[in-house]
């Protein structure tokens, strides 16, 4: 499951890098670079570790040249979005031919004396730092690109958001899908389906008003749709980590 971890980990960095600094080329290649830079300490450095960590290399600089393209014209933005299920797909489909990991950061884990990270293999804190980071910002653009394409946003050109009284999606979010992931890892499902209608409950002052009806039904679709994705990433990354 290394290389799976690894290239989760350079999906999240390209994204948080993104949203942090959008400089054409940078968010990718900062992404593929820590990926390298991962596998090389976890110990990966046997041929075809290699071949694999410079697939995840390719992968994660599709995936923001798809990204960026994505959001930069305004058909549809499938592509990228094809781009992550076909890499993810294919390292899961891989990852049995994946070695354990070892290397510094095996060596790392034993000499941490954190109880949470106590008899924790390498295989998976990669996959946990993984499958934890892409809810931070991956999670939002997932979500953008199937609004996108599905026409729930406006059609502008760079693909920002619609103006709407919902304010907080994009930090809502991300926090969003950390509890319920953290809350199924613990097997408290009951629990995450709290924080699940809670939002519901939250939103449902804003969609119900009786003014401007039109408007409502489109951000009732916006809205619904958006979570619907977001929370499909979190469970998505508990069935891998299960």
């Amino acid at each position: 499951m290394s290389w799976l971890g690894i290239l989760l980990i350079g999906f999240a960095v390209t994204d948080l890098t993104h949203s942090v600094r959008k400089v054409r080329h940078l968010p990718e290649c900062v992404g593929a670079l820590v990926a390298l830079v991962v596998g090389l300490l976890a110990g990966l450095t046997s041929p075809r570790d290699v071949l694999a960590l410079f697939a995840v290399v390719a992968a994660v600089l599709v995936w923001g040249q798809t990204v960026t393209w994505g959001f930069g014209h305004r058909g549809s933005a499938w592509l990228p979005i094809a781009v992550f299920l076909l890499s993810l797909s294919v390292a899961v489909a891989c990852s049995g031919l994946a070695p354990e990991s070892a290397g510094l950061i095996d060596r790392w884990l034993d000499s941490v004396a954190l109880p949470a990270l106590d008899g924790l293999s390498a295989d998976r804190f990669l996959l946990l730092l993984g499958a934890f980071g892409i809810q931070l910002s991956t999670g939002n653009v997932l979500v953008r690109l199937v609004l996108k394409s599905t026409g729930t946003i406006h059609p502008l050109a760079d693909g920002t958001m619609p103006r709407t009284r919902l304010k907080g999606g994009r930090l809502l979010g991300p926090l969003e899908r950390l509890f319920v992931l953290a809350l199924a890892l613990g097997g408290q499902v009951t629990a995450a389906s709290v924080v699940v209608a809670a939002k519901g409950l939250l939103r449902f002052p804003e969609l119900s008003s009786r003014r401007d009806q039109e408007r409502i039904h489109q951000m009732t679709e916006y809205f619904l749709l958006g979570s619907f994705v977001s929370w499909l990433v979190a469970l998505g990354s508990f069935v891998l980590l299960s």
